[in-house]
């Protein structure tokens, strides 16, 4: 190419990029302040605008082939020039999605608490179809870059012709990938899980971080992640403490024994969740819900609270003031595991009822210890004897 032409070609490139710089100025000093959308497009589209400006520059001022000196080029360079176009172009038509879409995300953030799940499913159903778009746009640039070679253009009616028997194996060899991917639109549109919603994974809670067409990424409470594939949720039952509100219910489980004055207990826990300022005012309860095997009684309290953060720190603070208050106030309250000696001399009709039973002792109105049949039988001394068969008559008492 001649001088003339590189220079109509630079005077090209440096308007075009003088144009985008004017509209780089705009949007950052001037319609910031009238569009929400002006400062995600300088974010996610100055370098990608800068790049289209100088190809499409470039491009218009390029000679025709009976301009240039060099014919044998211009299919080479023109050739380049395209892919560069679809790429750039695309990249460009990426930068606008993702800002518009930005837009809309920042206004729902505004919005987005644990209470408003509409907002959320929102934000989420958002994400996807971005993601969605953006897989598609690039699929139909990768494709049009690829139909600018002669070769490829020639096999695009044999593609077409076997376009039924290639899509069948695609589908075989691509199953997991699209399982997923059905799967991540039928939990974002099914309102089944969304963007920061509390969930409960192999027994640990944590929050939704991202939902993408094959994958969810699950923020840990210790500020781990997990990223587990979409399918797990769509068939696998989980729980979701935030689907329709944040609002839960938390509990706190404790020993006492016998002797504990349950509703002296009551009585403190009422007093202290009232005054506690994570409880949401709805209710609080303290029950015995059960007596274990060794004898122990088990007393729940039961409390409300706004969302699951509040939901664990009341309860630790709860737990943490009745150990306090019981051990300082109640200490007859403590479980104890009771352990009973009995001797030959006390009166015990237990032995005569559970004959096989390791506590020998005398009843009250008869002295001895059952035989086989039931019957007293008198030991020396007036005490009851071992059934171990020695026969030595030596008194049990090992109760």
């Amino acid at each position: 190419m001649s001088f003339a032409q590189w220079t109509g070609i630079g005077v090209a490139v440096l308007i075009a990029v003088l144009m985008v710089t004017v509209a780089h100025w705009l949007l950052t000093h001037q319609l910031t302040k009238v569009s929400p959308l002006a400062r995600p497009l300088v974010r996610h589209c100055r370098v990608s605008a800068y790049a289209a400006a100088m190809v499409v520059g470039v491009n218009i001022s390029l000679p025709a082939r009976d301009e240039m000196t060099d014919r044998a080029l211009f299919p080479i360079i023109d050739h380049f020039m395209t892919i560069l176009m679809i790429g750039t172009m695309t990249w460009f038509a990426l930068g606008v999605a993702y800002a518009v879409t930005d837009t809309v995300l920042d206004r729902l953030a505004d919005n987005n608490g644990d209470d408003d799940h509409h907002s959320r499913r929102l934000q989420t159903q958002v994400r996807l179809l971005r993601r969605i778009a953006a897989s598609i746009i690039g699929v139909l640039a990768f494709a049009a870059i690829l139909f600018t070679f002669p070769a490829v253009q020639g096999l695009g009616a044999g593609l077409l012709a076997s376009a039924g028997l290639l899509s069948v194996v695609a589908g075989i060899a691509a199953q997991s990938t699209l399982g997923n991917i059905f799967a991540g639109l039928q939990l974002a549109f099914s309102n089944a899980l969304r963007i920061n919603d509390v969930v409960v994974f192999q027994g640990e809670w944590g929050r939704v971080e991202e939902l993408s067409l094959t994958m969810v990424t699950i923020r840990m409470w210790d500020e781990r992640r997990l990223v587990v594939p979409v399918s797990y949720f769509a068939t696998t039952p989980f729980e979701n403490w935030t689907k329709q509100g944040a609002s839960i219910t938390g509990w706190v489980l404790f020993q006492v024994d016998w002797e504990a004055p349950i509703g002296k207990i009551r009585d403190e826990v009422g007093a202290y969740v009232k005054h506690h300022p994570l409880w949401d005012g709805r209710r609080w309860s303290l029950q015995a819900t059960d007596i274990l095997d060794d004898g122990i009684v088990q007393l729940r309290a039961v409390v409300t609270t706004a969302d699951s953060d509040a939901r664990w720190d009341l309860c630790c603070d709860l737990r943490e003031h009745l150990i306090t208050y019981i051990n300082e106030y109640i200490p007859r309250a403590l479980p104890r595991r009771r352990t009973e000696f009995l001797t030959a001399q006390e009166a015990e009709p237990y032995a005569a009822v559970f004959p096989d039973s390791a506590v020998r002792r005398p009843r009250a109105e008869q002295t001895g210890s059952p035989g086989p049949d039931g019957s007293l039988s008198a030991g020396p001394q007036g005490g009851s004897q071992t059934r171990d068969g020695d026969g030595d008559g030596s008194s049990d008492a090992d109760g």
